[in-house]
C-alpha cells in the first residue's frame, strides 16, 4: 500500500462518524430497469446495424457532449463559456443520459473535489471499489439531500430558472420518457424509409430503442462510474495531489479524456484534461471546435504555475555504475 493511500485512509478515519443512509429506491429501480432492458439486445430479433450505429453515436452525443462536456467541464467547473441556448442544449442531452438533474450532478461532483478520498467524498474507493463505482448511487444520507448540498455546492445552478424546472422530478422524468419516444419513432421512420412493412418498422423501432437508449445509457453509466472508481485505484500520476486520483489510459479513451483524472484533480477548472501529447482528450477538441466556429470562449487552459507546484518528481533508480 502506497504512502498516499495510507495518508488518505488515515484522514478518512479520524473522527469520522458513520452517516445514516437509506435505500434510494428511485435509483435502485431505474438502474436495475435499464440493465434488464439492455439485456434484450442479445435477442436476434432486436439486433440491427442501425441500432449499433445509433448506440455508438449516442455514446458520443449523450456521454461526450452531454455528461462530459455539458455537466462536467461546462456546468461544474466553468471551464469555458458558450451561449446560454447552447449550454441548455448540452444539459438536455445530459438529462437524457439519466445521471440525475443538473443541479445535483454538479453539487455531488463539487463535493467530491472538496473532499476527494476523505469520508465526506460521495464516491471514494477508500470505502470499497464497488461503492465508488455504483454502490453510492443506491443509498442516500441526510448529508446528500438535494437542498442540503445545493445551498453549498450548486447555488449558481439553481439560480437559473431552466435548471430549477429540470430539478422537478416529473419534468426530469418527462424529458427522459420523451427521448425514448423519439428513438422509437425514429427507428420506425428509418424502417419505413427503406420500405419495411409494419412489422419490420416496429422491429426496427424497438431495436433502435433498446440499443440507442438502454444499452447506450448503461455503457455511458459504467464509463462515467469508472472515472469515480478505476481512476482512483489504477493508473499513473503526473502530479502530487492530496488524494488518490490517477490517469488511466483505457478509461480516458472510453470517456473522451475524462480518465486523465490526476491531471484534472491537479487543475480542476482547466477545460483540457490531457496534458501530454499522448493523453488524447476528444472532449477538449470539441470545445476547441466550438471556439473555432464562435460558439465557445474564455476557455480555461492548464494553469502552468499551479501545475508546476504539484509536478510529480520521478527519481532514477540507481545502477551499479553509480
Amino acid at each position: 500500500m502506497s504512502a498516499d493511500t495510507v495518508a488518505v485512509q488515515r484522514r478518512a478515519s479520524e473522527g469520522a462518524a458513520a452517516p445514516t443512509r437509506r435505500i434510494d429506491w428511485l435509483n435502485v429501480i431505474g438502474i436495475s430497469l435499464y440493465h434488464v432492458v439492455a439485456l434484450f439486445a442479445v435477442l436476434p430479433s432486436l439486433f440491427s446495424w442501425t441500432g449499433v450505429v445509433v448506440l455508438v453515436l449516442g455514446i458520443c452525443v449523450f456521454g461526450g457532449l452531454g455528461i462530459n462536456l455539458g455537466y462536467h467541464r461546462l456546468l461544474t467547473h466553468r471551464g469555458f463559456v458558450c451561449p446560454k441556448w447552447l449550454e441548455h442544449f448540452f444539459v438536455v442531452l445530459a438529462v437524457c443520459a439519466f445521471q440525475d438533474t443538473p443541479a445535483r450532478w454538479v453539487a455531488v461532483h463539487r463535493r467530491h473535489h472538496e473532499h476527494a478520498d476523505e469520508e465526506p467524498d460521495p464516491h471514494s474507493p477508500i470505502i470499497s471499489f464497488l461503492w465508488a463505482h455504483v454502490g453510492w448511487l443506491l443509498v442516500i444520507g441526510d448529508e446528500m439531500e438535494r437542498m442540503h448540498i445545493y445551498s453549498r455546492y450548486a447555488r449558481d445552478i439553481v439560480r437559473d430558472p431552466f435548471y430549477r424546472r429540470l430539478d422537478k422530478l416529473p419534468i426530469y422524468g418527462l424529458v427522459i420518457l420523451a427521448s425514448w419516444i423519439v428513438f422509437f419513432v425514429a427507428g420506425m421512420l428509418i424502417g419505413a424509409a427503406f420500405g419495411a412493412d409494419a412489422g419490420g418498422c416496429l422491429q426496427l423501432g424497438l431495436s433502435v430503442l433498446v440499443w440507442g437508449v438502454f444499452v447506450r445509457t448503461v455503457l455511458v453509466w459504467h464509463i462515467t462510474w469508472s472515472v469515480n472508481s478505476v481512476t482512483h485505484v489504477w493508473g499513473y500520476r503526473n502530479y502530487e495531489t492530496d488524494e488518490l486520483s490517477t490517469n488511466n489510459f483505457v478509461v480516458a479513451l472510453l470517456s473522451g479524456g475524462e480518465g486523465w483524472h490526476n491531471n484534472h484533480h491537479a487543475d480542476p477548472r482547466s477545460a483540457r484534461h490531457g496534458h501530454h501529447w499522448w493523453e488524447i482528450d476528444t472532449v477538449y477538441w470539441m470545445i476547441r471546435i466550438l471556439a473555432f466556429v464562435g460558439l465557445a470562449s474564455e476557455i480555461a487552459e492548464p494553469n502552468q504555475h499551479r501545475l508546476a507546484s504539484k509536478k510529480r518528481l520521478v527519481t532514477r533508480t540507481p545502477t551499479t555504475a553509480d
